[in-house]
């Protein structure tokens, strides 16, 4: 069974819709697959209609989190869409997606770059607007090659970034936790991203209910993933491996990374979400 539990669509910042890429999976060997857009369950519908019968959709999110002045990300599964506390959150971070996304445009704009709000906001096709539409909008004006150079330092990586609005990571765990669901930190220990947390932070998360650590990412090193597999074994936690796929907004594919059958049946056994899981 190949499982890949990390996948986005243009419901957030992937370039594939919901639709595409359950077809993309099926076409890739894939028997599981996490639909987890940045902060939006937008996108569980569409995929839901057009799963192929074969391919099983895990339904979750990727959720923008802080602890201090350092943003992570939680992936989170199997939980009720419609819990109160949840939907008001994650409606909180989306609206000031947007607000961050247009003050980066004219930022841009008033250094006298050909990039507009009304043609990021159509990259983003209704889908939460983020980072690579910006970067698509720079690629088109000839001003980068690819949307890793626009998340350079002297573009969307530093000059250009407005910070986001983010969910204390503790509340994410509690709120995904009340809403029947569980949480894996993604990609924990990727240094050539940023700053990262200490390990007495994750420590103090599996204490509070976090269910699991994404080991097997391309963002980390062999001893990264190392490190963070035996994290996980000391705390008891699952390991999950994933592609983290964007589409043609990253190089990786579908399954590029996997997760055992055994750490998925772990997850889909903590929780209590209502039917998350479909196939």
């Amino acid at each position: 069974m190949r499982i890949d539990l990390h996948a986005h669509s243009t419901a957030s910042d992937g370039t594939l819709s919901p639709a595409s890429l359950m077809a993309a999976a099926a076409d890739a060997g894939l028997d599981v697959v996490a639909l987890t857009d940045h902060d939006t369950t937008a996108g569980w519908a569409p995929a839901a209609a057009a799963r192929p019968p074969e391919l099983r959709l895990v339904r979750g999110a990727e959720l923008s989190c802080r602890w201090e002045t350092i943003s992570l990300h939680l992936l989170a599964y199997l939980f009720d869409p419609d819990h109160p506390g949840l939907v008001a959150e994650l409606a909180r971070v989306r609206a000031a997606r947007e607000v961050r996304a247009e003050r980066m445009v004219a930022l841009l704009r008033a250094d006298g770059y050909d990039v507009s709000w009304d043609e990021v906001r159509g990259y983003a096709a209704g889908g939460t607007v983020g980072r690579p539409h910006i970067a698509q909008a720079l690629i088109r004006a000839g001003l980068v090659p690819s949307t890793s150079a626009a998340f350079a330092p002297e573009w969307l990586g530093s000059r250009y970034r407005v910070p986001k609005a983010e969910i204390d990571v503790f509340t994410a765990v509690r709120l995904i936790a009340d809403a029947g669901g569980v949480t894996v930190f993604a990609h924990p220990r990727a240094t050539r991203r940023g700053r990262i947390v200490p390990d007495s932070l994750i420590v103090s998360l599996a204490e509070a209910g976090l269910s699991g650590l994404e080991a097997d990412h391309t963002d980390h090193s062999p001893a990264e993933r190392a490190h963070v597999r035996d994290l996980a074994d000391s705390l008891g936690l699952v390991v999950t491996g994933s592609s983290d796929f964007h589409g043609t907004h990253k190089v990786v594919r579908l399954g590029a990374e996997t997760t055992a059958p055994a750490a998925y049946e772990r997850l889909v056994a903590k929780s209590s979400g209502v039917t998350p899981v479909l196939g």
